[in-house]
């Protein structure tokens, strides 16, 4: 069952054309990989896709609706969870309050809540009163991850994870990400990491310059050596 089709989207901020008609989509359970170096538009695709920047043109169809030019809020109460780069917890908040704050039920069996969250990551519980301002970058994220959790989200999108954490911290977090898709939860991940997405996703993406480039499994990127010189080398 597909859960998100996004068909041929344009997106701008203000006259400058971002996305030049960007067309995925992820199936119910699968882990999907958005490639590409920085600026190619793969956070500008994830906000389409929620709403934060509303394409102009093209389909954003979530479980057969179409979403796109809806409310941001509407979108994440239907089930889209996002985790934006730049974190953005709530840093005179507690761990416990931030996480608090996005609790949302939707009557889904097992749903998320301060126990599972704690226990998908550890050290949240142990600094459950640290306000979310005094946390290192990685506890952040996994703080934003938790929280989006919380809202109980069909998919999540996740963007740019594991930027500018260190390398042990990058793999405990992929290990986390990795148990979210071994329990069901759809994932659309965008990064520059590219073993990061390779070791994670099902299908991958490789964007440029606003465009797709690449459709294929993360086995097709890996015995291509020039795809990735072409499209994911500095």
């Amino acid at each position: 069952m597909t859960l998100l089709d996004v068909s041929g989207i344009h997106t701008s901020y203000g006259i400058s054309e971002v996305l030049f008609g960007i067309s995925i989509r992820v199936e119910d359970g699968e882990c999907v990989g958005l490639l590409g170096r920085n600026g190619v538009g793969k956070s500008t695709t994830m906000r389409s896709i929620n709403g934060l920047t509303p394409p102009s043109k093209g389909s954003v169809k979530w479980k057969d609706k179409e979403v796109a030019g809806k409310r941001t809020y509407d979108i994440a109460k239907s089930g889209v969870g996002f985790v934006p780069e730049d974190r953005r917890v709530f840093p005179e908040l507690t761990v416990w309050e931030n996480l608090d704050i996005a609790r949302r039920s939707r009557g889904k069996a097992n749903e998320w809540d301060e126990a599972k969250v704690y226990a998908l990551f550890p050290e949240l519980e142990t600094f459950k009163d640290r306000k979310g301002g005094y946390l290192s970058g990685g506890q952040q994220q996994m703080l934003t991850i938790a929280r989006s959790l919380m809202g109980n989200p069909d998919i999540l999108l996740l963007d740019e994870p594991s930027e500018g954490l260190a390398p042990l911290v990058v793999d405990k977090l992929q290990e986390q990400i990795a148990t979210l898709k071994d329990q069901g939860l759809s994932i659309l991940l965008a990064e520059q990491n590219l073993n990061f997405v390779l070791d994670l996703s099902d299908r991958v993406y490789i964007l440029e310059k606003g465009e797709v480039k690449f459709e294929g499994t993360p086995e097709d990127v890996r015995s291509q050596p020039e795809l990735v010189k072409r499209y994911l080398t500095v």
